[in-house]
């Protein structure tokens, strides 16, 4: 039988790490510790240690298997960082588009910059469409305005709804006013100015329980107290000053809901709302435009620098054209900076004179 191998505890023929030393006919002493733990008949160590298959030694004294380990972990490492370095060098490809304008009628829109147009050349395209496209004269035209809702610091303008009386009316559809007075002369005159309902405080169970449904409310301000329990109920349509739907001029207020064109700030800064039919005269057209326009910037002041920042007009089966904002915004800084050089030539020959 053949002895275990004195340097390893193992047989020579099984896994014996030192087995060319011991079948030449040497032997090697136990060289152990004093404390330590003497050694089985396999290739464990004591408490379970594999020894290292390099050096003989056991895994918790060997130098070899750490080293390994270290090279595999900085390898790792390597790799990590190589690939971060990769991705950081790899540069977006992004199109630049070119300054010259398209010759062909067929052409890559991403090689040139999206072309703009003026309100009456804009206009008399969607006409155009129509006819080549043989689609009904009198659809809708629309137009999306995207806002720039930035104020001071981190502040913005809430998303806001308003109602705006278009010079040029272009549908026949009439909405449905309600009217909340007690007083019986006010009541008459909005009757008589075409208000679908009248009343005072008994509307309020009929509305909270749906048996009243309108478009719009008005009330003067001598009934508003008594109004609170509709407040949750009617929301952004609830009656105040801020949107004309509270005051003491009843025919004025019900000729603007009644016959007014509603829109709303959809998305935090995009308008999408009719403004005219494509068979209306363009002047009518561009009226009605610059009408809407006006009254949406209206809720930001200009010192904060322009509110519409994108303006595109379409019809219902045309595409959108971007429209030039060069005379549709209102003139009001432009208004300042023409004063300012006046106050300067007042300035300049004052100081003449006292010189």
């Amino acid at each position: 039988m053949e002895e275990d191998c004195k340097g390893c505890g193992s047989l020579p023929d099984h896994g014996c790490i030192l087995n060319r030393v011991t079948r030449s006919g040497g032997s090697l002493p136990y060289r152990g510790t004093p404390g330590e733990m003497p050694r089985s008949n396999s290739a464990r160590g004591p408490y379970a240690d594999k020894r290292c298959r390099s050096c003989g030694k056991f895994e918790s004294s060997c130098t070899t298997s750490k080293h390994a380990a270290s090279l595999l972990v900085s390898a790792k490492k390597g790799s990590q960082k190589t690939k971060q370095e990769e991705t950081k060098k790899k540069q977006v490809t992004r199109r630049w588009p070119l300054m010259s304008k398209p010759v062909d009628d067929v052409y890559l829109t991403w090689y040139y910059e999206r072309p703009s147009y003026d309100v009456e050349e804009a206009v008399g395209m969607l006409k155009k469409f129509q006819e080549l496209d043989f689609t009904h004269p009198k659809q809708y035209v629309y137009i999306n305005v995207f806002l720039d809702m930035a104020l001071q610091k981190k502040k913005k303008v809430d998303p806001f709804a308003s109602t705006v009386l278009l010079p040029y009316r272009f549908t026949d559809e009439m909405n449905k006013v309600l009217v909340f007075t007690e007083n019986e002369q006010e009541a008459e005159i909005a009757r008589e100015n075409g208000a679908a309902v009248v009343g005072g405080v008994e509307l309020i169970k009929w509305i909270l329980e749906d048996e009243i449904q309108v478009d719009f409310y008005v009330a003067v301000p001598a009934i508003m107290p008594k109004l609170i329990p509709l407040r949750n109920k009617l929301r952004r349509k609830y009656p105040s000053t801020k949107r004309n739907s509270m005051g003491h001029d009843i025919p004025k207020m019900l000729q603007l809901f009644r016959e007014g064109l509603e829109y709303t700030v959809e998305d935090e800064r995009v308008i999408k709302t009719r403004i005219a039919r494509l068979d209306m005269p363009t002047e009518q057209i561009v009226a009605n435009l610059k009408t809407v326009i006006h009254d949406i910037c209206s809720f930001k002041p200009s010192t904060y620098g322009p509110f519409v920042q994108k303006l595109v007009i379409r019809s219902s089966t045309s595409e959108g054209l971007l429209l030039n904002l060069d005379g549709l915004l209102p003139q009001v800084e432009k208004v300042e900076e023409e004063e300012n050089p006046e106050d300067d030539k007042e300035k300049h020959v004052q100081e003449s004179v006292s010189t």
